[in-house]
């Protein structure tokens, strides 16, 4: 019996499940960095963490759909088990980089945001003063 289409089925669900558990993950937690990075922008904050978390789906999903080939037939259930574990582990490191890869973008959006409010004068300047004569 060929276990193959069975493979790519269980494959993926599991593959775009995790996807899905992931990007929901980086929307809900993502958007306090981009919000703040945005100084309370809210509307902003939403369409960035909406923009990033497409292109997060995109790349994902489409890795996952070029990985589904498989070169040889899965004949028993020990094939269906070792070619789901390669695929899946592949996957989630995968998932694994990408997602480091979106809280470092954050987390330097967010630095480089606390650094501007830094530079910045809490209050403008509002005269001069001339120098003292000694």
């Amino acid at each position: 019996m060929d276990l193959t289409v069975v493979a790519y089925v269980i494959y993926l669900v599991i593959s775009i499940g995790l996807t899905i558990w992931v990007a929901r993950t980086l929307t809900r937690n993502g958007r306090v960095f981009i919000a703040d990075v945005l100084q309370g922008n809210e509307k902003l904050a939403d369409a960035v963490n909406h923009l990033l978390v497409v292109g997060f789906y995109l790349l994902n999903i489409g890795f996952v759909t070029l990985y589904l080939r498989s070169a040889e037939t899965i004949t028993e259930a020990r094939g269906l088990f070792e070619a789901l574990s390669v695929k899946l582990g592949v996957v989630l490191l995968v998932l694994g980089v990408m997602h480091l890869g979106n809280v470092w973008v954050l987390n330097k959006m967010r630095r480089r945001g606390i650094m501007e409010r830094q530079q910045t004068p809490p209050v403008a300047p509002q005269g001069w003063t001339a120098p003292a004569r000694a």
